[in-house]
């Protein structure tokens, strides 16, 4: 289908516009329409994504459905996914009517909230997609503003703090990718990716400001790109935006934090940092390497301290891109693959972690530990999915938690023993968490009385669920889904790395 991308791209955008234009009042009735159109639109806009899929050739490692349009004096707008980038639009597409889903107790101005998560949606989607310098910012900054309205808006007692965090975190980092792309275009006189892709950025050494930088522009760029992308992921010590957002945002303000906009940044990676810049990457992975391993240890110490459900899960999610951040600058191919598949997986993980939450907080009102205990008791359905995703958090195999741990440790081994080595400690620190948070609201006595009433989960929120139960056991069970899908994209990235690489050492031999 012609304009396949686009469309996906720009459907829930156009729902957002319907909403905002057509739909008047705030009354029971206008509320409940905005909530359809908004579910009626990401299910359309999924539905749209399996043609996509479908008619994807795992096999190549180009870019696929590409579209490319001059316009605005000269500006290229030019969209494609290959294997990488495809397996991350599905995920944003798939999640996106769960969240409206879950989102339908909300009454505070209701189309603006779905207004708010509509444009989001095609603001992520266009991040996957967007195959020049100017339209992959665009869509990479201007996700900040509905996340920043839904915490500020919707979030908790603390939610223009939180909000204001996030933004001016992630926006400061994001100046410098800015400033990085312009000396690119300066370079290399296109703002194409794919050309890009194909360009040599200079890696002489250079001096600035009395200093020596070894890898000359190349290193330049590369941590120009670091800065905006370690804030996205985030990686230890830029993280502690995200307990802050993670707290006081809403529930699927929540979800979409922890499953699709943490992973923007790991996707950075693999699209700008290890192909653009090879011999940069090459030169800091050590560096890398240092910061994903204390993520993984410092952080998983930090989650056995909280009290706050949420903040616990929020830490751990930190950890969890440690992994990834490992993986994808092992620079091989069990570490890239199990990068993506990471964070993957931690997209229905983590997704599904904060919307149980969020159901025993419909129901208490309260996301402290202490305030819970016993809940098997009462609710045992709810016992049972908190348990498969808690075991799916720790990396139990059968689930797709242990797929993407195994292989970003299989692919540090190679390239480092002793970072496999220690990151192998947040697998037992993340059972440790992750079982204590699960013994202490679930099992023991039911003793408070403000739980001996509380009411198992509906049947709505069992469908909910029902999606992400089913793919968090089916990438467990058979991950050739994934891996099928991205092997020849990341085989191809690597043998241009290699390749970049070697050529960057007949060069300084020569010299």
């Amino acid at each position: 289908m012609q304009n396949l991308l686009s469309l996906i791209t720009f459907l829930p955008l156009i729902g957002a516009f319907v909403l905002m234009v057509f739909l008047r009042g705030e009354d029971e009735a206008a509320n409940l329409n905005a909530k359809r159109l908004a579910l009626f639109t990401t299910v359309a806009t999924f539905a749209l994504s399996i043609p996509l899929m479908l008619g994807f050739d795992p096999s190549n490692p180009d870019f696929q459905f590409v579209e490319e349009n001059a316009w605005l004096g000269g500006l290229t707008y030019k969209m494609g996914v290959d294997g990488i980038s495809v397996l991350f639009v599905m995920l944003t597409t798939f999640l996106m009517p769960l969240v409206i889903a879950a989102s339908w107790g909300v009454e505070h101005r209701v189309k603006e909230y779905m207004i708010a998560f509509l444009a989001l949606e095609t603001l992520m989607i266009g991040v996957f997609c967007a195959l020049d310098l100017i339209l992959f910012y665009f869509f990479f900054e201007a996700g900040l503003i509905p996340m920043f309205l839904i915490i500020g808006i919707w979030g908790g007692k603390e939610r223009i703090y939180a909000s204001f965090k996030f933004f001016l975190y992630t926006l400061l980092g994001s100046l410098l990718m800015l400033v990085a792309m312009l000396a690119m275009y300066m370079d290399a006189q296109t703002t194409d990716i794919v050309a890009l892709l194909r360009h040599d950025f200079g890696t002489e050494t250079i001096s600035l400001m009395g200093f020596q930088v070894v890898g000359g522009m190349q290193t330049m760029l590369w941590l120009a790109f670091f800065a905006s992308f370690a804030v996205k992921m985030p990686m230890w010590p830029v993280h502690t935006w995200l307990p802050d957002a993670h707290v006081q945002a809403p529930t699927a303000g929540s979800v979409v934090l922890a499953a699709i906009l943490l992973k923007m940044g790991g996707y950075g990676f693999l699209r700008f940092s290890l192909p653009m810049f090879p011999v940069a990457s090459d030169l800091m992975a050590n560096f890398v390497f240092t910061l994903s391993v204390i993520a993984i240890i410092y952080t998983s110490l930090v989650a056995m301290m909280q009290e706050d459900m949420k903040k616990l899960i929020a830490y751990s999610s930190v950890a969890h891109m440690g992994f990834v951040t490992m993986g994808i600058f092992a620079a091989n191919q069990q570490g890239v693959d199990g990068a993506i598949f990471q964070m993957l997986s931690h997209g229905f993980i983590s997704g599904a972690l904060f919307l149980t939450v969020g159901v025993i907080y419909d129901r208490m009102h309260t996301r402290d530990i202490d305030a819970y205990g016993g809940l098997v008791i009462r609710m045992p359905a709810f016992a049972l999915i908190f348990m498969l995703f808690t075991m799916g958090n720790v990396g139990l195999p059968g689930t797709s938690g242990f797929v993407g741990e195994f292989l970003t440790m299989s692919g540090a081994f190679q390239a480092n023993t002793w970072v496999a080595f220690f990151a192998a400690t947040g697998v037992i620190l993340s059972a440790a968490y992750a079982l204590w948070l699960y013994r202490r609201v679930v099992f023991g006595d039911l003793i408070k009385e403000s739980l001996k009433q509380i009411n198992d989960m509906t049947r709505n929120e069992k469908l909910i669920f029902a999606p992400l139960v089913v793919m968090t056991l089916l990438l467990g069970i058979y991950p050739a889904l994934v891996l099928d899908v991205i092997g020849p994209s990341v085989e191809a990235l690597l043998d241009n790395y290699e390749l970049a690489l070697a050529e960057a050492q007949t060069q300084l031999a020569e010299n």
